[in-house]
């Protein structure tokens, strides 16, 4: 589910979530405001938590973003969940070490249950993107393919238990067909393999494959979200060009802030007001729009039933995949 569809069938805001405009805000700041980022220095995430991070000194001082990546989010996580809950460190993360990687490893140096919401950040559509060797034109003709030629067909992700990973499982429990799964390294290796054709499919973000599309080396048949693309008008919704299966097709890579367990809440919605105001601001919105990145501004409470609803959602997909990582 993306947020905006999470939104809607969410029921009018809790009294909980209303009082935190009411909490007081924090008589003095941290000096030191540190953004731990548990993944490489590239991408999507880092890109929101740099321009995020800029918007913050003019409120918290000196803000650092720092990026300690490995296990698939889990050492930044342990050690942004370490760290005294005063404030002075936040994770700035995807859905992994967020709402899934519980899912993937038998056990956790940390307890994801504990976080401490704090705000999302962006939502980033999905794609199907194939190479156009691949004889099919239309979302309808590619799993008629893949229903005609079970297994053989090779798709890439960004590595076991990613978004994309999930994504494609999600795909292949919908509509009851079989691909081949090659794990990557990040983003870049898949692409450039799916470019070179070595392998045929990826569910990539938009935001690294659509220019693509738009020079022909890819072809991208369908968009995971609710909604079509401004940057590719053209190219449906899986709900739009599938069958009614289709329409829990929803598989938007998601960025969210959370705190070390203990945080109060005060210090959560000081920070929570000002990610936000952030977010709202033209120049943000701007240069997330020409990377096709939705910003999403939402309260803490908002962002914490949200991280518990895609918990249990991915939770599924992976128990009916059997996915497990070391």
């Amino acid at each position: 589910m993306d947020f905006r569809s999470f939104l809607r069938r969410t029921a009018t805001l809790s009294c909980a979530a209303v009082l935190i405009a009411c909490w007081p805000a924090v008589e003095a700041a941290p000096k030191q405001v540190r953004l731990v980022v548990p993944f490489p220095p590239s991408g999507n995430l880092d890109t929101i938590t740099r321009q995020v991070a800029e918007g913050l000194q003019q409120t918290f001082g000196v803000v650092i973003v720092e990026n300690r990546p490995g296990a698939n989010g889990n050492i930044g996580a342990d050690n942004v969940y370490k760290s005294p809950p005063d404030g002075s460190t936040l994770m700035f993360a995807p859905y992994g070490p967020i709402a899934v990687n519980q899912h993937l490893y038998p056990k956790l140096s940390y307890d994801p249950a504990q976080w401490v919401p704090v705000a999302m950040l962006a939502t980033v559509p999905n794609v199907l993107a194939i190479h156009p060797s691949l004889p099919v034109h239309d979302l309808a003709g590619f799993i008629a393919y893949l229903r005609a030629n079970p297994g053989k067909v090779a798709f890439a992700s960004q590595g076991a238990g990613s978004s994309s990973h999930l994504a494609a499982e999600l795909f292949m429990q919908l509509t009851g067909t079989s691909m081949l799964h090659i794990p990557y390294k990040g983003t870049g290796p898949a692409l450039v393999d799916l470019l070179g054709g070595q392998v045929t499919v990826f569910f990539d973000t938009l935001s690294s494959s659509g220019k693509y599309q738009k020079n022909g080396r890819l072809r991208i048949l369908a968009v995971a979200d609710d909604k079509r693309s401004p940057l590719l008008p053209d190219v449906p919704t899986f709900a739009e060009a599938g069958p009614p299966s289709m329409k829990n097709m929803m598989a938007n890579a998601w960025y969210a802030v959370v705190a070390p367990p203990g945080t109060p809440r005060e210090v959560a919605a000081k920070y929570e007001r000002a990610i936000n105001d952030v977010l709202a601001a033209p120049a943000t919105r701007q240069k997330f729009a020409e990377m096709g990145i939705d910003p999403v501004i939402a309260t803490s409470a908002e962002a914490g039933r949200f991280m518990h609803d895609e918990a249990e959602k991915w939770g599924s997909v992976i128990r009916a995949s059997k996915i497990t990582l070391d």
